[in-house]
């Protein structure tokens, strides 16, 4: 029976070059024959614009236009990580860009696909830093500067993310239990499947006295973090590395 797939938080990085095998392994292997594959967020630990020409880039970049040339539909929500992807990405691979929020209909059940940093509310931190990067004045201007100078200022804003994200708690940089619910809501759902927060698990809830689920997707990190849906039903999965 085919599937849809979901995956997120890939975090690519040329540091972890064996989680790069495990997902071009994963789309010359299991991916093919899928309805179709979602990419909730952060395939890139940095994207810092279309013109990046990083060798270690285009093997990815090749496999995914492989895999769209095939006619598997291959659709991609940015993240907290990866939010520059945009037109020039899509041209050379072939996927889509999917809006975050999303409602698709899977199966006949319709389900809202979302990254999942919106429902961490409780980091009003992050929350204001996510407003400035997201504001197109402030991405023109970072897109105008000199890809070596993007690369610069990338990685300092991670390593500034890394310091911060220690200090915090676990609990704020979770989802907000009435955000969930909110977004459920404000969509007409009962299923809600994301990423960021690295913790893969089904939550069942209740939603105005009726029965939801919430599917988190996990990182690819130590393995990779694999949902399958198809019409009997959605099962997370570990793919472990070579």
């Amino acid at each position: 029976m085919a599937a849809t797939v979901f995956i997120s938080d890939l975090h690519l990085d040329p540091e972890r070059p064996v989680i790069t095998e495990l997902f071009l392994d994963f789309l010359a292997g299991p991916a093919r024959g899928c309805d179709a594959l979602y990419i909730l967020g952060d395939l890139f630990e940095a994207w810092v614009g279309d013109d990046d020409d990083s060798p270690t880039l285009q093997p990815v970049l090749e496999a995914l236009a492989d895999c769209t040339g095939t006619g598997l539909p291959v659709s991609v929500m940015t993240g907290n990580r990866d939010f520059l992807i945009g037109e020039g990405f899509t041209a050379r691979t072939g996927c889509r860009l999917l809006p975050d929020p999303s409602v698709v209909d899977l199966y006949g059940e319709p389900t809202l696909l979302m990254h999942g940093d919106t429902l961490c509310t409780d980091d009003l931190e992050y929350q204001q830093f996510r407003r400035l990067v997201r504001d197109p004045a402030w991405q023109r201007q970072f897109l105008a500067k000199p890809l070596e100078e993007r690369r610069h200022m990338a990685a300092g804003l991670r390593e500034t993310s890394r310091q911060r994200t220690a200090h915090k708690t676990v609990d704020i940089m979770d989802v907000n239990h009435e955000a969930v619910l909110s977004a459920l809501r404000e969509h007409h759902v009962r299923r809600l499947i994301h990423g960021h927060t690295h913790r893969p698990a089904t939550h069942e809830l209740t939603v105005d006295g009726a029965p939801a689920t919430r599917i988190v997707l996990g990182d690819w990190y130590q393995q990779g973090s694999v949902l399958w849906c198809d019409p009997t039903g959605c099962r997370l999965q570990s793919l472990p590395l070579n």
